[in-house]
């Protein structure tokens, strides 16, 4: 008893930090001691002596003899975290009391939805990753391309144990600071893995298709093949293409190309692809640039107007380059206008006609369109003012009548036939595309209808217009006469070409006189054409004059003889060679 008082301690456990699942030795040494040695936790005794019943990983190691009672632990668990102290009993001695603190690695992070993390493209990434049962609690870190992300926020929670805790980290990421591929670690850590476990996501940024089409070649003549190549990135991958022209459906393609000989159509008509994956489809379209020559837009139509009244034409062409219009009117080279509008003020008679609107595409081709401008207003009457006739046989008087809106009161002549045949006489009308051609035929002729004055009249709603026309006799010599005639001019230019040798030509003034007596008679015909004119103006004049209104109105179509006096005419002589001196 007395050695057990001198005992003292010559090694005592000491606070100690471990991590769970290595072993550990808490040293108690009390060299020429034999009694009995406790080791308490938390105040609790493992058992008398050596023997530790009810704790299979504590064992007490040592020589006993020289007095070592280490306290062995197997693989340090969580419980062993406590107060330890070394007792000896008969000596009433007892160790300071030694923290054994067990340290707990946390369990493998984990990132929510990992290992890829999806998102639609334009949305922020908020990523959430967890590291448990970590004693003491763990730190999270999120590291992308070998940089540590800062803006994380943080929690902890303990267990029911009250030892362990859990930590979540929230991370967020904007949506214009992240791409598709990249790979974000979370790193967690504490004292039992100073180095830390960590996890990784991959981010998988998904998208509509994005598409591209491409049109070759461009541009293009019409009649030419083109292809189309619809090039699309989708994530998820594409699942279908679609291809459509001004909106309906081209049903047989279906893949990413399209083959196609153009017309002008595919001009004003978009193609379009359409891209499909699992979040929804993507359509783009593009027109070709098709060359073709001008097509009509709006076609001009044909118009009829009022003398005086504006005539206003619309014509449209498309055409690929641009093209030009020109509008001219038919057998004229004056360009009226270089615009779709064609306007003409204040048209006359003169105006009617037809007319072409004409477009051109530079190096690719030209067409045009007419139509025609008809002018409501007087009628207007053509005809020659003489006409011949030999006496005896038949004759014609001819006068052509030009009117829009058609003549409603028919052309007369110098006889009361409304129209058929009287005696001597038929009066024709016949309708032409162009106008009305009246025509009176005499037969039988006799001198008198040399000496008559004939006019010509028409009317309709805008007013009349009338033609004095007359008959002259037609020269008609016998063959013998003729051949007479001819000889004695040939035998009087012998004669005459002598003379002129003879006497040159100083001898001859006034009459030309030859072999069997020839006269030659030159008429100035200058004078009496104008003389004519005259008679013709005034012969116009009296004819409107001369049939009262009302008796048209009673009888438009009746045809009214006029008695004129014989009308003098002046021939006009002159030598055939006049030399002056």
């Amino acid at each position: 008893a007395l050695e057990h008082l001198n005992a003292m301690f010559a090694q005592q456990p000491q606070d100690l930090v471990v991590v769970a699942g290595q072993p550990v030795t808490l040293p108690c040494s009390i060299p020429g001691y034999h009694g009995v040695v406790l080791w308490i936790k938390d105040g609790l005794a493992l058992g008398v002596g050596r023997e530790l019943i009810g704790y299979p990983r504590y064992a007490v190691i040592g020589d006993h003899g020289s007095g070592e009672h280490h306290l062995h632990i197997q693989r340090v668990e969580l419980m062993d975290d406590a107060v330890f102290e070394c007792q000896a009993i008969q000596a009433a001695m007892r160790s300071r009391p030694a923290r054994l603190t067990v340290l707990v690695p946390p369990d493998d992070p984990v990132i929510i939805g990992g290992p890829v993390v999806s998102l639609r493209a334009g949305d922020p990434l908020n990523l959430t990753c967890h590291a448990d049962n970590a004693k003491p609690a763990a730190s999270i870190i999120w590291i992308r391309n070998g940089e540590v992300l800062n803006g994380a926020k943080y929690s902890k929670a303990f267990l029911r144990d009250g030892r362990r805790e859990s930590t979540v980290s929230n991370l967020y990421i904007s949506a214009s600071n992240i791409e598709t591929g990249q790979i974000i670690f979370c790193r967690a850590s504490n004292k039992a893995v100073p180095n830390g476990k960590e996890t990784s996501v991959t981010i998988d940024i998904q998208h509509l298709p994005l598409v591209n089409l491409s049109v070759e070649p461009q541009p293009v003549l019409e009649g030419n093949l083109v292809k189309f190549h619809c090039s699309a990135k989708a994530n998820p991958a594409v699942t279908q293409y679609k291809w459509a022209k001004g909106g309906s459906m081209i049903k047989e393609v279906s893949g990413d190309t399209y083959e196609v000989i153009v017309d002008h159509s595919f001009f004003t008509e978009p193609v379009s692809c359409e891209v499909t994956n699992p979040l929804g489809s993507t359509n783009i379209s593009r027109n070709v640039d098709v060359y073709f020559g001008p097509r009509m837009a709006a076609e001009p139509q044909s118009l009829q107007v009022d003398l005086g009244s504006d005539a206003v034409f619309n014509c449209a062409w498309t055409g690929n380059p641009s093209l030009t219009i020109v509008w001219m009117k038919r057998g004229s080279g004056v360009v009226l206008s270089n615009e779709n509008i064609l306007t003409l003020k204040s048209v006359r008679q003169e105006d009617a006609g037809k007319y072409v609107c004409r477009a051109v595409v530079p190096r690719v081709g030209a067409a045009e369109k007419e139509v025609s401008l008809t002018v409501n207003g007087p009628p207007t009457i053509s005809s020659t003012q003489t006409h011949q006739a030999p006496h005896g046989e038949k004759g014609q008087i001819k006068c052509f009548i030009r009117s829009t809106p058609p003549p409603d009161r028919i052309v007369s002549y110098s006889t009361v036939l409304e129209s058929g045949t009287s005696g001597r006489y038929t009066v024709e009308t016949v309708s032409t595309e162009d106008g009305v051609l009246s025509t009176l035929t005499m037969s039988n002729i006799v001198p008198a209808d040399f000496q008559t004055i004939y006019n010509c009249t028409a009317w309709n709603s805008f007013g009349s217009d009338t033609e004095i026309i007359r008959l002259k006799e037609q020269d008609s010599l016998p063959v013998a006469v003729i051949i007479g005639v001819a000889v004695g001019a040939f035998v009087a230019f012998i004669v005459l070409m002598g003379t002129i040798g003879a006497f040159c030509c100083t001898h001859l003034k006034g009459v030309v006189s030859a072999k069997n007596d020839i006269r030659v008679e030159i008429v100035h015909k200058d004078h009496n054409a104008a003389r004519e004119n005259e008679d013709h103006s005034a012969m116009k004049q009296l004819m409107v004059s001369h049939v009262p209104k009302e008796e048209f109105s009673k009888h438009p179509a009746r045809h009214y003889p006029i008695s004129t006096p014989k009308i003098n005419k002046l021939a006009h002589y002159a030598s055939p060679c006049h030399i002056r001196n």
